[in-house]
This record gives structure tokens, C-alpha cells and sequence, in this order.
């Protein structure tokens, strides 16, 4: 078990994320291998996880981690195949990897850096620090507003289903993890304590109308003898 683990990357297959949990293990860095599909990290902005596949590390050991994958890849691009998709990228493509640097496997962002050096851009430390923070701000912004959810949530709540319970503790507890390593809540405070109070009623009602339920049953069955 890791006592502070947090996702340090995502696959979409099994063998790649394979391929990294031995690089890691092999340099003391010890790893969970599992899925990122989880209850409380949901988001209900309609988009799809195709990368299903994560390897999880502890939070001490994320730069290391970091700096382990960087020095393997640095390696891999000695022995880049001369028909590989990016070397047709243009500079504006390049300098576009370089700023969603979360969405890109390593290799390709590092590959990115190489390129766009080598046309002779000035590709420097500090450049590529102030992309890397510009895009966590970007990053670290609430989902937008879940007023439809929260409608929905209060509905549920009242009519005594537990789905509402399972919708509002996402809204009040889901977090994501940014490229840093940093866990955030995923949705605004307003949306969060929204999402509590209606946790709160749905497990108030809930039972109640089971119990509601329950005794309505008994009364028909009792009824239903006579």
C-alpha cells in the first residue's frame, strides 16, 4: 500500500502502463496499478475517460518520478523513426503541445521541444515553466456551473431516491488531479455546498421513504387478508 497516493499518469492500455510501473519499480519508486474510473471522480460535463489504465505513486515521490521518465525519454529520441507524425507538425502545433503538456505522452512533448530547437526557436527553462503554470491556472478553474445537476439532486432528494445521494456527494467531494500532482476539488464552493446540503436531505429522506414504503407494503398485505 502507498499512504499518499495520487495519479501520476493514465493509458489507454494495459501495456503501456505496464511498461512504466517496471521503469519505476526498477528505480525504487514504488506503484499502484489501476483504473481511474472512481465514484467520487466523476464530472457530469458529458465527456468520455479513454484512459483507463493509471499508475499511481506517492505524492513525495512525483519530481522524481518526473525527472526518471524525462531521462528515458531523452534516450528514446535518439532513435526516432524519420516518418513519425510530428515532424510534420508545424511551429504554432509544436508550441500548442507545449502548452497542453497534460494531454501529451512525454515522449511527443519532449519530441515538441526538440523540433521546435532545432528550426532554431528559443526553447528555454523558464519559457517552458510559465507554460506549465499558465496551463494549471487554466486547469485549476472549477467545472462549469452544474445548476441542472443540482435541480436534478434536489428532485431526487425529495422523492427519496438514493441516486440523489450518490450525484450531490460527487458534486461536494470530486476531486482531479492536476499535472503537478495537486488534488483540487473539481467544482466550485457554491456548486460543492449545494451538493452537501442536498446530500444531507437525500440521506434524511431516503430512509424515510423506504421505511414509507415499507409500512404501505405491510398495510396492503394486512388489507388484502381481509
Amino acid at each position: 500500500m502507498i499512504e499518499n497516493a495520487i495519479a501520476f499518469r493514465n493509458f489507454p492500455t494495459l501495456l503501456q502502463a505496464k511498461e512504466l510501473e517496471t521503469l519505476l519499480n526498477k528505480n525504487n519508486i514504488k506503484t499502484v496499478l489501476g483504473n481511474n474510473i472512481a465514484p467520487v471522480d466523476i464530472t457530469f460535463s458529458g465527456s468520455t475517460v479513454q484512459n483507463q489504465y493509471e499508475i499511481q505513486i506517492d505524492s513525495s515521490d512525483f519530481e522524481k518520478a518526473e525527472a526518471i521518465l524525462e531521462k528515458e525519454t531523452e534516450i528514446m529520441l535518439e532513435e526516432i523513426d524519420k516518418d513519425y507524425y510530428l515532424l510534420s507538425f508545424t511551429n504554432e502545433e509544436l508550441y500548442e503541445i507545449l502548452l497542453n503538456s497534460d494531454e501529451w505522452n512525454i515522449f511527443d512533448y519532449k519530441l515538441a521541444q526538440k523540433l521546435l530547437a532545432d528550426r532554431g526557436k528559443t526553447i528555454d527553462t523558464e519559457m517552458l515553466t510559465t507554460l506549465k503554470k499558465q496551463r494549471l491556472k487554466i486547469l485549476s478553474k472549477p467545472e462549469e456551473n452544474q445548476k441542472s445537476w443540482i435541480i436534478a439532486g434536489y428532485i431526487f432528494a425529495f422523492l427519496g431516491g438514493g441516486i440523489g445521494i450518490i450525484i450531490e456527494y460527487s458534486l461536494w467531494k470530486s476531486k482531479k488531479t492536476l499535472p503537478n500532482g495537486q488534488r483540487i476539488f473539481s467544482y466550485s464552493d457554491k456548486d460543492r455546498q449545494s451538493g452537501k446540503r442536498i446530500f444531507i436531505i437525500s440521506i434524511i429522506v431516503f430512509p424515510l421513504a423506504f421505511l414509507f414504503k415499507l409500512l404501505s407494503t405491510e398495510f396492503r398485505l394486512t388489507t388484502s387478508n381481509f
